[in-house]
């Protein structure tokens, strides 16, 4: 976790700067590698950190307060890379964590569900992924790619990981958005990519062996989201607070003439009110975080349905409280900060925009749904791609 609020500190000095800018994060990589924080969730007799997921979330958290797009960027690789333990078998496990581990190799992701225009052909013993992504968050400056595509004719998803530097995988660098600009999240051309069948991840002899466990990809990755959102909005308060310490001005009209802004109780209250919702939204993230990571690390063929269900109940209540309190948080820090915080060199813009961009992703109203009959009808979502 210092490595984590080491990397934070660092990001933060010039986030406003590099988000202008829109420069492909390589630099920012290499700064997690160099902390050792790409290889946490990596086991240790390959050279990894052998964390916990309660820990990656709070590293994914810490990392956000000094750059949004860093923190999606490092939980998505999370995520990918445990995509063989989702739903591969023991065998491509061991391989694909020995090989990512001991390279300290960055994953990105060519998935996108609502995409069904990634079409697998069978050639032999070889499939062949062609077509397009709309987005492929990380993909630019990733040493590897999840590869997700339909086998034509059929309707069986294939998950596979390939190298990213090869003349079948190229990017559209047309990632254009509000905030998240450094997250490389463009389109991606899949041009005949070879896959031999052996590394088509969970099937033996061309036959998928489904698990319980397959589908936590979902709430895992929704976790990952509520987070970086957290960090955003922790980051929007701490930097408001410091700007009120040091610049904001006292109004001088209230017939309690105050010398500093800091003596002034509406800007008092303001604070402590948007502090308070950052602490409970935390105290949940770090429970259900506790509670996922407890049913991630456990054995995959002992999750049921009914357990996979509650977890992700629980990650679309604390999802949604972020979502509501984070983009408040965005919003209010200008009341508080006065009018000159709205300068373009103070850069306040950059933590709304990144949440409101992000929290868009699904409808956060579903999530609440969710929840609501869970409550009410004892429901569990059904796994879908968001769910």
């Amino acid at each position: 976790m210092a490595r984590a609020r080491e990397v934070a500190d660092i990001l933060a000095v010039d986030q406003v700067e590099r988000d202008r800018a829109g420069a492909s994060p390589h630099q920012e990589v290499a700064l997690l590698k160099h902390a050792g924080l790409v290889t946490l969730l990596g086991p240790a007799e390959h050279g990894g950190g052998g964390q916990t997921w309660e820990t990656a979330y709070q590293v994914i958290r810490a990392v956000a307060r000094g750059d949004g797009s860093i923190g999606q960027l490092l939980g998505y690789h999370y995520l990918w890379a445990w995509a063989a333990r989702l739903v591969a078998t023991d065998a491509q496990i061991e391989a694909v964590e020995k090989f990512a581990t001991t390279g300290n190799l960055l994953f990105g992701g060519a998935v996108n569900p609502r995409d069904s225009d990634l079409v697998i052909r069978e050639d032999g013993d070889d499939l062949i992924f062609s077509g397009r992504k709309s987005f492929s968050t990380g993909g630019v400056v990733s040493d590897l790619t999840v590869l997700e595509g339909v086998i034509e004719g059929t309707d069986t998803h294939v998950f596979a990981i390939v190298p990213t530097d090869q003349p079948g995988i190229v990017f559209g660098h047309d990632w254009d958005s509000l905030g998240q600009r450094l997250t490389e999240s463009g389109s991606v051309e899949i041009r005949d990519v070879r896959v031999p069948w052996t590394n088509a991840a969970g099937f033996v002899d061309k036959v998928f062996q489904p698990l319980v466990y397959g589908t936590l990809n979902v709430p895992a990755i929704q976790l990952v989201f509520a987070n970086f959102y957290q960090g955003i909005a922790e980051g929007a308060l701490g930097t408001a607070a410091a700007y009120t310490r040091s610049t904001t001005r006292a109004w001088p009209y209230g017939g309690d003439d105050k010398e500093r802004a800091t003596d002034e109780w509406y800007v008092l209250e303001g604070y402590g009110q948007l502090q308070s919702k950052l602490w409970a939204s935390e105290a949940l993230l770090d429970r259900v975080g506790a509670e996922i990571s407890a049913v991630l690390h456990a054995p995959r063929e002992k999750l049921t349905e009914r357990k996979r269900g509650e977890v992700a109940v629980r990650v679309a209540a604390a999802k949604a409280r972020i979502v509501e309190d984070g983009l408040e948080v965005g919003t209010r820090v200008f009341e508080l900060t006065g009018a000159r915080a709205t300068a373009s060199t103070v850069g306040l813009d950059v933590f709304w925009r990144n949440l409101r961009t992000h929290s868009l992703h699904d409808p956060i109203a579903y999530k609440r749904r969710e929840v609501g009959r869970h409550v009410l009808l004892g429901d569990i979502p059904e796994p879908t791609w968001y769910t």
